[in-house]
């Protein structure tokens, strides 16, 4: 179709490329700024997550509480000039466990947190009265984390946990929202400043003498600019190959399960729930007979990871939840549309009833579950890349594995600081390519132990 003009592409329409658009033509005030994406916006990978958000992170250093602790500001900030449009809430994230080892590691977890800047520790008893989280809105609400040893207060707030729950620990800057609102509300302001969104694919890259001049779209336009961002999601990988940079990023498959609780055994003002142990599925003895005869379905009876989490969906009368557990974490190549597993509802399910005794009563008569997910884009400490790269004019938002709408307004606002040569917040450095040629960094990671990822 010839040749066209933008001051900024940014390739991918999904949460962080929104976000940026909107950093770079809202906050900045950069004109001509183009979205460009064959699929409608925020509908890839961005519609499918578990739409939370939280500013627990392990270390090493700050750099991930303080990125999320600037995103969830703007996200507060968003809720209300919008009277909160995209309904986000502060819940919290409540681990539980029944292991009595485990306190200890609550415990040593909630003071890093703590020393990392997610707020203070509140021990119960002892410390203060415990406040439960209100089902909606997000002010005026604590922040660090709650940490409950006593079996009453537990039964009392948390009737639904298994009994044998020894300890909670309520992380409380966390919720969720809706992801699709957040990014149309971030689209809408967006093009009210003229960002334009063009439904074609980026096929190619024009880059000489280590400056990008021009990305070549799939209805054969030759869309000049100066200022080019990979902002494509689980195919940012094979974008980065269009400029020569060859980025280290992998895929990984994560599913999310949706289930009608027609008898009512999900609790519909909780927080996230995550069961911290370990565990084997409640298989019957003819099951497990059936399992053990075929090499397929044998895992099926081992120890499954720790980290089976759910959450209610929608509002209060709504009788959905989801559920979730990476217990599949090898490297995916990105493959649409995605092929699931049968037996994964039937697996979260069973996991998510250790937890919550009432969804006992569903198995065997399974509720018809509706499957969905996408392909977390993530590097090996599971840390974003968010920076100029090598290529002079091109720029990456990108691997922000699970954490890509909580991250999303944090992660827009620096990239926008390295577009604009605007003052870059302490933590950029700890997201830059450059990180991985520094000799201390490589020894971290060879020591590096968690990545933050549920």
């Amino acid at each position: 179709m010839g040749n066209a003009t933008a001051n900024v592409a940014i390739c991918g329409a999904g949460i962080a490329g929104v976000s940026a658009a909107y950093h770079l033509a809202v906050k900045q005030g950069i004109s001509d700024v183009v979205l460009v994406d064959e699929r409608a916006p925020l509908s890839l990978t961005s519609d499918k997550s578990t739409e939370c958000y939280r500013n627990w992170w392990p270390g090493p250093g700050d750099a991930m509480v303080s990125l999320m602790n600037r995103s969830i500001d703007i996200l507060e900030g968003l809720a209300r000039e919008s009277e909160n449009f995209f309904r986000l809430n502060r819940r919290g994230y409540l681990y539980a466990t029944a292991d009595p080892a485990r306190i200890a590691d609550f415990k040593r977890a909630a003071e890093e947190a703590a020393t990392l800047g997610a707020g203070a520790v509140r021990v119960h008893p002892g410390d203060s009265e415990y406040v439960p989280a209100p089902a909606e809105g997000c002010e005026e609400q604590p922040t660090g984390a709650d940490l409950i040893l006593d079996s009453g207060l537990i039964r009392r707030h948390f009737p639904y946990l298994s009994e044998r729950t020894v300890a909670v620990l309520h992380a409380r800057r966390c919720g969720w929202m809706s992801a699709q609102q957040l990014g149309m509300y971030l689209l809408e302001r967006a093009r009210e400043r003229g960002v334009r969104l063009l439904h074609v694919r980026v096929e190619g890259a024009d880059v000489k003498g280590g400056r990008l001049s021009a990305v070549r779209l799939s209805d054969g336009t030759r869309l000049e600019t100066e200022t080019f961002v990979n902002a494509a999601g689980p195919f940012q990988k094979s974008v980065g190959r269009m400029i020569g940079v060859d980025l280290p990023v992998f895929c990984e498959q994560h599913n999310k399960v949706a289930f009608r609780d027609h008898a009512g055994a999900f609790p519909r003002d909780a927080p996230l729930l995550i069961w911290t142990d370990p565990q084997e599925l409640p298989w019957s003895v003819e099951e497990r007979a059936v399992f053990a005869a075929s090499e397929e379905t044998r895992s099926l009876l081992g120890e499954f990871p720790a980290g089976v989490h759910a959450r209610p969906e929608g509002p209060i009368a709504s009788d959905v939840f989801l559920g979730l557990w990476t217990y599949d974490t090898a490297p995916a190549e990105p493959i649409l549309p995605l092929r699931y597993d049968p037996k994964h509802p039937e697996i979260v399910l069973r996991g998510l009833a250790t937890m919550l005794p009432g969804l006992n009563s569903y198995l065997g008569k399974l509720p018809r579950p509706v499957m969905d997910g996408g392909y977390y884009a993530k590097t090996q400490e599971n840390r974003p890349l968010i920076c100029p790269l090598p290529v002079k004019g091109a720029y990456l938002i990108g691997a922000l594995s699970g954490f890509g709408v909580m991250a999303a307004c944090g992660a827009g606002d620096l990239l926008a600081a390295h577009v604009t040569g605007g003052p870059l917040p302490s933590y950029a450095p700890a997201f830059a390519l450059e990180r991985y040629r520094d000799p201390k960094y490589q020894w971290l990671l060879e020591t590096w132990e968690g990545s933050g990822q549920l």
